[in-house]
């Protein structure tokens, strides 16, 4: 059964559609979100007033994520796939309309749901003018022509220390939710660069937000998010920017390893079918932002392996977060984030350091898979491993297993098969 969403982004939007739930963004009644309201003065510090397009990517992003969070997905008949429409107010209609199917398209490869969008016109609410007339007036304005995602992560760490390293410029963007297990590795991602490097704290831009009261919590929608803050804040440039987005090959092909991670289960916020969607729709927006994985035929191993500053990373490494579930300790007492060691990142992360031949200081709840939950997992990883080795799969097409790719077949299936001796050659070693 398909749910409906309104969005209103003004106090004066009556529209309505019966049976529909009412997400007023403007008021943060059921999302919340530091766009407008983190750091003002450090938002007034890009030069020009958002490009239209942009900020209502940002408000559809928001809108998409907070539908994401509210719907089951173990109530659908499949346990899995959603039906959505979406009433959205925009401030470029007809742009819009014209890329409607393209961003369902997009989505629906993102989350694996259907989704739905139904157009109509609005103008800047009061806010947002308000906003456009402070903005560039600060006495210290910013400009890049480079801007690169910053989540704390691994990679994004080594994206962050190799740009630097180069005497690259750009304008960081990092973006947050839920528990405190990624914003605490960000701060310190960002303290250590910016002290590092003696970089300027100002060009780290960091946002939070989260539908209230929101039970799904696969959340594969949010990346949708993550970059909508970036191309956002890019926009305001006034010139041609690079987004970069750091992230080894291996995880953005988002091949199934096991039966736990397959299909819609992995994120696809990287693999390059998406990518490329996103990049058509902001070429057809107009808006003059290029998109690139630097580390797209590299596996996670070689990034570490081959970062610029070595030594910065190794001293630094146990300060990145790669988990997917940081905070679950804290139902076993555990004051702080910590990796749990067990889940596929994680499991990742360490096969990463290993092959770079990186002493691991990092902590993991569960070094050794001793729990018997995480014995199951280490026992799906081997035996995901075998059925690679026995049955021989052709790199060609499992490359093609979790998304479309339409180019450069041989070197992404070389990637494949060299992550997946990466992370073989760890799991021996338990």
């Amino acid at each position: 059964m398909k749910k409906v969403f309104v969005c209103h982004l003004n106090d004066n939007d009556t529209f309505q559609v019966a049976g529909a739930e009412q997400i007023p963004l403007h008021t943060k009644e059921k999302c919340s979100y530091t766009l407008w309201t983190n750091r003002i003065r450090h938002l007034n510090m890009i030069p020009n007033f958002f490009a239209l397009e942009a900020v209502d990517l940002l408000y559809i992003s928001l809108m998409v994520f907070s539908a994401d969070r509210k719907i089951l997905r173990r109530t659908q008949p499949d346990a899995w796939t959603r039906s959505f429409s979406i009433y959205m107010p925009v401030l470029c209609f007809e742009k819009w309309n014209a890329n409607k199917q393209l961003l369902e398209s997009m989505l629906h490869f993102l989350t694996g749901d259907y989704w739905q969008f139904n157009f109509r016109e609005r103008q800047l609410n009061e806010y947002e003018t308000f906003r456009s007339n402070l903005m560039g007036k600060s006495k210290q304005t910013l400009v890049a022509s480079d801007f690169c995602m910053l989540s704390g992560g691994l990679d994004s760490f080594i994206g962050a220390t190799d740009l630097l390293t180069k005497g690259t410029k750009p304008i960081f963007v990092g973006n947050y939710n839920g528990g405190k297990g990624v914003s605490v590795y960000q701060n310190k991602v960002i303290n250590l660069l910016s002290e590092h490097f003696g970089y300027d704290v100002n060009r780290f831009f960091q946002f939070y937000a989260s539908p209230k009261k929101g039970e799904e919590d696969t959340t594969r929608s949010r990346s949708l998010m993550f970059f909508s803050h970036a191309i956002l804040l890019a926009s305001g440039m006034g010139n041609p920017v690079t987004l970069y987005v750091p992230e080894n090959g291996v995880i953005s092909l988002n091949i199934p390893l096991t039966i736990h991670r397959s299909g819609s289960l992995s994120t696809r916020t990287t693999h390059p079918y998406f990518m490329g969607m996103l990049q058509q729709l902001l070429n057809n927006l107009e808006l003059p932002i290029t998109i690139i994985n630097p580390y797209q035929f590299k596996t996670k191993g070689e990034m570490a392996r081959d970062c610029l500053d070595r030594v910065f990373l190794e001293n630094n490494i146990q300060w990145t977060m790669s988990c997917s579930h940081p905070d679950l300790g804290r139902y076993s007492g555990e004051t702080e984030p910590s990796h749990c060691g067990c889940c596929l990142p994680c499991t990742i992360r360490r096969a990463a350091i290993k092959f770079a031949g990186i002493n691991d200081v990092s902590t993991y709840r569960d070094v050794n898979y001793r729990s018997p939950e995480n014995r199951i997992i280490l026992k799906s990883y081997r035996l995901g491993l075998k059925y690679y080795h026995e049955h021989q799969i052709s790199p060609l097409m499992a490359i093609q297993l979790s998304g479309r790719i339409t180019e450069r077949h041989q070197e992404f299936a070389d990637l494949y098969v060299r992550g997946m001796e990466e992370l073989a050659n760890f799991i021996e070693t338990l």
